[in-house]
């Protein structure tokens, strides 16, 4: 008998995207530098520091603003052929319309130039929970001309950068602004109001749809998308209020987004809750000819945990601020799998059933895993003597979606690539620091120190030898 252990080896297309994702209010730092305006994030974190984490707000963050040079030769270390940047808006138009900020324009360009020298492709992201504080003060979302803002904004990064950036992204995780801005008050302007958040639904999604026919109407030659974290709703039991309550919590959640992205329509169930309720938002007729005729050619997909839903317990208080929990509770599954730090599920196969989905229910359309990741705090807990941070849990968490991404794969998904949550430790939005998700380690009491993971060591190979 033969004493080898037989081992799996997963293999991935030879142009397989290995990468990260960012953020630039995550991770630039100097919010008030060369010219920036202030965001929502500023603005809250100088009106309520109390609101986020040992008090650290986004001043200073991850300081690639002035280290990204040496950041994207790490990005190169740690296996990138690509990686995921968003745009600050407010770095770009510090008013957000009208004037440009020429040494934004200057970073962005040297940012871009520089990872193209890498061999590193830049995947440019829009709009990731920054809204300039003066769109803020017209509505933010709620409003029509922060949409005509966001057009401009969007179409001068077009103009500047979009020569040598062929993938673009509308927006990051749409539904996280409607959820923690105008539902449950994790994120400013933190408003309890399901009507408003409706709109705010609507007019991101118009948005996306606008600057999508922007980009396209300029013939630069790449492909646009939207980024969405689309996370799987499983029923507690096959009840049929079960599955109601699931398939409530999927349109609201996630199918709010994702048809009008990639079919062009709203859809019909959807429509019929909230004409029900009462909370149709305001629109123009053309509006739905935009969405309709301005769909994504490129999905990104984010994936933490699922949401697991159950019916109704007790009869909702109809006198209580609606929310979207009147058509079902959240259900703890007994014996399910935590990460301890963040609270969240660890669930693989979401992954695998969310490709599924897309591929046989949203025409198998190009998409990729565009954010995947494991926080886990005080990390330095399991440095090696040379100073390595020895996160094996954050490469078995890789290696275990990888493996449901390749049973996808294998059956005919068409995804594209899979970047992980994040390239090096950043600022959380409201957990600062507190949970630590890179590849690479941020040392804050060294003056923001740079060392490589165990994970990231890992993710060379992975990328080298395009499986594991």
């Amino acid at each position: 008998m033969s004493t080898e252990v037989e081992k799996n080896i997963y293999m991935f297309p030879k142009d397989f995207w290995w990468g990260s994702a960012s953020s630039a209010t995550q991770m630039e730092g100097f919010s008030g530098a060369d010219g920036k305006g202030k965001n929502i994030w500023d603005y809250w974190y100088e009106t309520e520091p109390n609101r986020f984490y040992q008090g650290i707000g986004p001043d200073n963050t991850s300081l690639f603003y002035t280290n990204f040079i040496d950041d994207i030769q790490l990005m190169k270390e740690t296996g990138h052929n690509s990686f995921r940047f968003s745009i600050s808006w407010s770095r770009m138009f510090p008013k957000g319309r009208g004037e440009i900020n020429p040494k934004a324009i200057d970073f962005y360009n040297t940012v871009i130039n520089t990872l193209l020298e890498n061999e590193i492709e830049p995947f440019v992201n829009l709009y990731h929970f920054d809204m300039p504080m003066a769109m803020q003060e017209e509505g933010g979302w709620e409003s029509r001309s922060v949409v005509d803002a966001y057009v401009e904004y969007a179409s001068t990064c077009f103009e500047n950068f979009g020569d040598r950036v062929m993938k673009w992204f509308t927006h990051n995780e749409p539904i996280v602004p409607v959820e923690c801005g105008y539902l449950y008050g994790h994120h400013y302007p933190a408003f309890c109001d399901f009507g408003k958040a409706v709109q705010v639904g609507f007019h991101s999604v118009l948005a996306s749809a606008k600057a999508i026919k922007a980009y396209h109407d300029k013939e630069l030659g790449g492909k646009i998308g939207i980024i969405l974290n689309v996370t799987p709703s499983y029923p507690r039991s096959n009840h049929p209020a079960d599955l109601d309550a699931a398939e409530k919590a999927d349109l609201l959640f996630n199918r709010s987004f994702l048809d009008p992205s990639v079919k062009g329509t709203f859809p019909e169930k959807l429509i019929d809750m909230l004409r029900v309720e009462n909370f149709i938002p305001k629109y123009l007729t053309e509006d739905l000819d935009i969405i309709r005729e301005n769909t994504v050619d490129l999905l990104g997909i984010n994936y933490y945990q699922p949401r697991r839903v159950k019916a109704k317990e007790n009869i909702p208080n109809p006198n209580a601020p609606f929310m979207p929990e009147r058509y079902f509770d959240n259900y703890d599954m007994p014996g399910k799998k935590v990460n301890p730090y963040r609270g969240w599920e660890i669930y693989e196969k979401g992954v695998y059933d969310i490709l599924k989905n897309i591929q046989e229910n949203y025409g198998n359309i190009e998409c990729f895993i565009s954010e995947s990741g494991m926080g886990v705090e005080a990390e330095e807990r399991f440095k090696d003597e040379s100073g390595m941070i020895q996160d094996d849990y954050r490469i078995t968490f890789y290696e275990d979606h990888l493996k449901w991404i390749h049973k996808a794969l294998n059956e005919g998904a068409n995804v594209k690539g899979y970047h992980v949550w994040t390239f090096m430790d950043n600022w959380s939005w409201l957990n600062s620091y507190k949970n630590r998700y890179g590849l690479v380690e941020v040392d804050l009491n060294r003056n923001f120190k740079r060392t490589i993971k165990k994970s990231g060591k890992w993710y060379k190979e992975l990328s080298e030898n395009n499986g594991f």
